[in-house]
Formats: structure tokens, C-alpha cells, sequence
């Protein structure tokens, strides 16, 4: 039987990718040649996580019925701190980078 990974998980595999050429090179000016794989990894986890989210959030509501005002104001703030957190790490790390 094969291990079963979860998103961001298991050793690394190559896999083929086509970009559009102009994408390519903004992103290899941005994040240069050895960043390249990384930015790809976390773009991919990123949107797989957010579908993933979607497909949640779907369910929740076949079952429970729509989100309140409340709940999503809730979520909203939770989410908001996390996204600040993510920003003040990236901050710090763009200063020690200069």
C-alpha cells in the first residue's frame, strides 16, 4: 500500500509545469531561480487549501443551513489575524533582508 500524504506533506516529487512565458520570468526575477519551486509549492498548497475550505464551508451549509451575519463576522475576524500575523512575519523578514 502507498503512504497517504496530506497537502504540504511527503518528500518532494518533480513534477512538469507550463506557464505562460511572460509569468516565468516575473516570477524568476522576483524570486529568482532556487525560490522558484517553493513559490509554485505554496501557490498550489494555498489554492488546494482554499477549495478545500469551499468544499467545507458547502457541506457546513447543506447541513446546518447558510452562515449567519454573526459566524462570518467571527470568522472574518479570526482570518484577519492570522492575515496580520502572515503580514508582520513577512515585514520582519523583509527588513533583515535589507
Amino acid at each position: 500500500m502507498g503512504d497517504t500524504y496530506s497537502v504540504g506533506e511527503g518528500p518532494a516529487t518533480r513534477v512538469g509545469l507550463s506557464l505562460p512565458e511572460g509569468t516565468a520570468k516575473v516570477m524568476r526575477r522576483r524570486v529568482g531561480k532556487r525560490g522558484f519551486s517553493a513559490f509554485i509549492t505554496e501557490a498550489v498548497e494555498r489554492g488546494l487549501r482554499g477549495q478545500i475550505l469551499d468544499e467545507y464551508l458547502a457541506d457546513y451549509e447543506r447541513r446546518q443551513g447558510p452562515v449567519s451575519e454573526h459566524e462570518q463576522g467571527r470568522a472574518g475576524r479570526v482570518f484577519d489575524g492570522m492575515f496580520a500575523e502572515e503580514v508582520s512575519e513577512v515585514s520582519r523578514q523583509v527588513v533583515w533582508a535589507l
